[in-house]
Formats: structure tokens, C-alpha cells, sequence
């Protein structure tokens, strides 16, 4: 199984992205026990469209192109389903078990195209609360991370 993280926008160099960077590369080491071939960040750069609908199509058409053929797509959502942690790791495991690829996806400010926002097998928020894109990565990397050490029995996730 490999685990894509595809998001419009660029992490500059600093804090924000080492952090991102930390998580991701723990998720990928935990997660070699378990079948995890890579945990891959792909960055999209925006659509420099002046029309929001515009702009909206071009990146989402560039997020299609990156995700795997066959892979579970997790859509970062702010109304979409508000999980939690054990119930992310259930979703992980149970594509790893179906040896699908998992690509999570951080739209841009205008949203996602109808068209991949329909297709996606899941759609995920991280609360009510609206959030900085460089945050949603983070957290959504460290959500990867903890699922991980929790299929792999680790004590980092306590109940």
C-alpha cells in the first residue's frame, strides 16, 4: 500500500514544513511492518485562473492526475464525516487488507470539482473549525502517523 497526500499549495521552509515533513517520514518507518510501501506528500501548484470555478476545475483536475488508478481517495472536507482516530486506522487497514493505495486530498480555497468530490470513497474533517491549509497537512500527516503506530501495536495512541 502506498499513502499519497496530494494538496494544492506549496509548504514554504520552516517550521510548518519540517513538522509535516517529521510526521511523514515516521508514518512511513512505522508503517514498514505493516505493508506500507511509502507515505508520498505531492504538492499542486494553484490554478493562477481568475475565475473561482475556473481555478476550482484546473486544480481538481490536477489532483485526478496524481491519485493512483483504484485508490481509496479521502477528500479533506470541512462538511464532511468527523472521525476519529481508531476509525481512520479501521479505514487504513481495512484498504491496506485490499491492497488499495490511499490518496487523502487538500483542495485549494475554492474547493473541489463535483467530479472528484463525488468519486471519493471518503470525505473527512477535522471539525467545524475552519483551518490553514499548512495546518490541515500537518495534521492530517500526523493522523497517518498515529494510524500507523496503532496497527502496529505501539503505545502512542492511549484509550
Amino acid at each position: 500500500m502506498r499513502i499519497i497526500v496530494a494538496a494544492i499549495g506549496r509548504l514554504k521552509r520552516g517550521p510548518e514544513q519540517e513538522l509535516a515533513e517529521r510526521y511523514r517520514e515516521r508514518a512511513a518507518k512505522s508503517g514498514r511492518g505493516l505493508g506500507l510501501r511509502s507515505v508520498e506528500v505531492v504538492e499542486i501548484a494553484e490554478s493562477r485562473a481568475r475565475d473561482a470555478q475556473r481555478r476550482m476545475l484546473e486544480e481538481s483536475i490536477a489532483l485526478a492526475n496524481v491519485i493512483p488508478k483504484g485508490a481509496a481517495t479521502v477528500l479533506l472536507d470541512p462538511r464532511g464525516d468527523k472521525i476519529d482516530s481508531n476509525s481512520l486506522t479501521a479505514h487504513i487497514r481495512g484498504w491496506n487488507d485490499g491492497g488499495r493505495d490511499a490518496a487523502f486530498v487538500i483542495g485549494g480555497p475554492d474547493g473541489l470539482a463535483p467530479t472528484l468530490s463525488d468519486g471519493a470513497t471518503l470525505h473527512l474533517a477535522f471539525g467545524a473549525l475552519t483551518w490553514p491549509h499548512q495546518l490541515v497537512r500537518i495534521m492530517l500527516l500526523e493522523q497517518i502517523y498515529r494510524a500507523t503506530t496503532i496497527l502496529s501495536g505501539h503505545p502512542y495512541h492511549r484509550e
